[in-house]
């Protein structure tokens, strides 16, 4: 109801006004224009000696009901609403940070050491300085719970704020009469990518309706990647409530996050190799709320990422440190929150190993070769060797399989015709020998908990953002043997070489392999070509990713030939492989175990052939 008649006043001052003025110029025009001559020389109206004053008297008017319009929104800080827009810079060797006083906030923050790319529409790679927080539409915004502004609360976005600057500190300040204001400070440390930010009031108490701020803080998310698809699925908002682990919203859709009545330690507004964090000084932040808003290839942003959360105000003070640069797993621990969370390592087992297995050895090797290509060589090599003995075992294995081929040649020969009877008997002939036909399988299974680390490392860790190896020109995206004249769904417009090698020395490998196998162990032609097809389907699935993960796979199966080679032609006796297995063969015999269970499998399955070919008798 105030609202309104607050409204109305103005909406009848702003009419008085223009009747005024409408008076006056009717009052002060001529009858006729008057044409200056010599004999005719120019004559002032004496109505003019009282134009002055009603000239004067108008803006005097519009000026008042201005006023009282700014009080009745913004109460006492009606004076802040004025102003002019002025940008302020604190500076170091790793960031420059454009401060506005409208708002009395972040403009933008220039990371000095990195640079974002794009790609023309010929392909090619353009790089420029890279920004954050620059983007106009974003909001960072504290609502006051001023009794008596418009609705009872002050944006501060809606105020100019009077700038005190000494060295790196900025400080912001919003005067609201009779020696009372609020400020926001910044202070930026010498050798980092974090600021020291605080709110204080000022004899503020009395003008409050409430303890909490209400603090508004979203981002549009600039495209900062060369493959910016993936880098869409990897920006999110993280959050971590007290005494919890991190979580983090929804990447791959829209998602809301409500932590009410969970207090918050930080948040963050993430890219995939930067974030702005704030986080929590002596307090948590409460009534958290995270959003993530997903936009297409089509829109100049990447993602909308929107957060909002309330800020205990009750000593007029609150202190928080403001992280925005880049994911750097060292620096981002450094502040003992656990903010490297935000680094998609991966979760689980896998997320374990790739920040504490797999980072501290890259981490060593980057710092002694410093070359990430090279250094992803030596850390394949090192996971070879660790898991040699696996691979010496699996070659072991193979090489008694090869051991029994004569005999399996004659199993052919014999039962050729019935494949379930020519099954049970090889499994016959296994046990006799003592042979383990899936003892190959056992070093690839154990593996895969570094494959899939690897999976998510590679994307993740900034130490490969744009850094170059042969042909490829960032190992943390794709690298580009050739450009397609079209688009191909699921596949792109380019040509990944690291993935062609990587498909045909798999293909070539399990050649290999196959050629030191006995074809019955491949009695389904279904399975033996599948072996073949599986490179050539993920060649469509590793095409556009990290073409650090594919020259990994690269020299991952380069190793694996040669190790096997080695291995089979020089450090294995056949020899004596042939004379363990007639060893084996003359020594009792016991069928317990998964062996047993699988032969009595086999024997039920030919027993249900057999009677289901049996003829029934009816005609």
């Amino acid at each position: 109801m105030e609202e309104r008649q607050s409204n109305l006043s103005t909406y009848i001052g702003m009419g008085l006004i223009f009747l005024l003025l409408y008076l006056w110029m009717q009052m002060a025009a001529p009858n006729k224009p008057i044409e200056p001559t010599q004999q005719n020389p120019v004559i002032t109206d004496t109505t003019s000696k009282t134009a002055p004053q009603a000239v004067a008297a108008a803006p005097a008017v519009v000026d008042s009901v201005r006023k009282a319009g700014l009080v009745g929104r913004y109460g006492p800080f009606a004076a802040a609403a004025e102003g002019q827009e002025s940008i302020v810079y604190l500076k170091n060797d790793l960031v420059t940070v454009a401060l506005s006083n409208k708002g009395g906030k972040i403009k933008s923050v220039l990371l000095n050491k990195y640079l974002k790319i794009n790609t023309d529409s010929s392909g090619k790679d353009e790089k420029y300085p890279l920004s954050l927080q620059e983007d106009p539409k974003n909001t960072f915004d504290l609502e006051l719970p001023v009794l008596t502004a418009s609705g009872g609360r002050v944006h501060t976005s809606d105020l100019y704020f009077q700038v005190f600057q000494n060295g790196n500190e900025v400080v912001f300040r919003a005067d609201a009469g009779e020696g009372r204001y609020f400020e926001q400070s910044y202070t930026l440390s010498p050798d980092d990518y974090a600021l020291t930010y605080s709110v204080r009031g000022n004899n503020l108490q009395p003008l409050l309706n409430g303890n909490t701020l209400q603090l508004n803080w979203s981002q549009y998310l600039d495209k900062l990647e060369k493959n910016q698809k993936y880098e869409r699925t990897m920006s999110s908002v993280y959050f971590k409530p007290v005494n919890q682990s991190s979580s983090y919203c929804n990447c791959r859709s829209d998602a809301v996050e409500n932590l009410s009545g969970k207090p918050v330690q930080w948040f963050s507004l993430s890219n995939q190799f930067f974030n702005s964090a704030l986080i929590a000084r002596d307090f948590a932040f409460q009534d958290f709320v995270g959003e993530t808003h997903m936009l297409t290839d089509l829109d100049p942003d990447l993602k909308l990422l929107k957060t909002t959360a309330k800020i205990p105000f009750e000593n007029q003070a609150a202190t928080m440190t403001l992280y925005s640069g880049p994911n750097e797993f060292e620096r981002l621990r450094s502040y003992k929150v656990s903010l490297e969370d935000i680094i998609p390592f991966g979760a689980s087992i896998f997320g374990t190993i790739n920040r504490w297995v797999i980072h501290s050895i890259f981490d060593v090797l980057l710092y002694y070769v410093g070359i990430p290509g090279i250094v992803i060589l030596l850390l394949t090599l090192i996971v070879k060797l660790l898991v040699y003995p696996l691979t010496y075992r699996m070659v072991y294995s193979q090489s008694r399989m090869a051991a029994l081929k004569p005999k399996m040649d004659e199993l052919r020969k014999k039962f050729g015709d019935d494949q379930q009877t020519l099954s049970v008997e090889t499994m016959k002939l296994y046990s006799e020998f003592k042979v383990n036909p899936l003892g190959g399988c056992l070093p690839i299974l154990l593996q895969m908990p570094i494959w899939f680390a690897l999976y998510r490392f590679f994307p993740a860790a900034i130490e490969f953002r744009q850094a170059r190896f042969l042909w490829a020109a960032d190992l943390s995206s794709y690298d580009v043997a050739f450009h397609l004249p079209f688009m191909m769904p699921g596949f792109g417009d380019h040509i990944s070489a690291f993935t062609l090698i990587w498909v045909a020395t798999t293909l070539w490998y399990t050649w290999y392999n196959m050629q030191q196998m006995d074809p019955a162990t491949m009695n389904n032609p279904a399975m033996k070509y599948m072996q073949y097809i599986m490179p050539v389907m993920f060649m469509f699935f590793f095409n556009s990713f990290a073409s650090g993960l594919t020259l990994y796979l690269c020299f991952s199966n380069i190793l694996n030939i040669g190790q096997t080679v080695i291995t089979k032609r020089f450090l294995i006796n056949h020899d004596k492989i042939k004379a363990e297995l007639e060893a084996n063969r003359n020594k009792p015999k016991k069928t317990t175990g998964f062996r047993a269970r699988l032969e009595q499998a086999m024997k039920e399955a030919q027993k249900q052939q057999e009677a289901k070919n049996k003829p029934t008798g009816k005609k």
